[in-house]
């Protein structure tokens, strides 16, 4: 039986990208990019101790994305491929995750780089980045053997906005 689920917004995530056309597709290609992320009151409290951490995952909600699809073209490809196997923001849940730096907090305000979401995007979660825990040695990476140095290079061409 499926559930529903429900998430509120802890926050706002602000950036200099006003539309999804031509931005980057990974905080990798997003490097130095700056934005904010605005905590909404509520949940200010929990933002204590946030500050000795250089970089964090922001989980956050795919508002411009409409629908889902199980098979999608990536950007660094040209093969159809199934959802599971990309980073396609064209998901059953749209929910994105990225990691960003952290510059400084001031007030409710987080300070950040390599931001690769449009402006306006909902944050739903913040968690800090740990070395030890987020990162795990790959023995393969599928298809996106050989691609993924076009992370630099590429930017969203608005194919999922649909």
């Amino acid at each position: 039986m499926q559930e529903v689920v429900t998430y509120r917004p802890v926050g706002c995530i602000h950036t200099p990208f006003k539309d999804i056309e031509g931005m980057p597709i990974q905080p990798q290609g997003a490097q130095g990019v700056a934005g904010q992320v605005e905590i909404f009151e509520p949940y200010q409290e929990g933002l204590r101790d946030l500050d000795g951490f250089s970089h964090l995952l922001l989980i956050y909600h795919l508002h411009l994305c409409r629908g889902y699809a199980l098979r999608v073209k990536p950007f660094l490809d040209q093969v159809e491929r199934g959802i599971f196997a990309c980073r396609s923001p064209k998901r059953p849940n749209s929910i994105g995750l990225s990691i960003v730096r952290l510059i400084r907090i001031d007030g409710p305000v987080l300070h950040i780089e390599d931001v690769d979401m449009v402006d306006g995007t909902p944050l739903l979660d913040i968690k800090p980045y740990v070395p030890l825990f987020d990162t795990a040695p790959a023995d393969r990476i599928g298809w996106f053997a050989g691609r993924v140095d076009g992370v630099f290079a590429a930017r969203s061409d608005g194919r999922f906005r649909k």
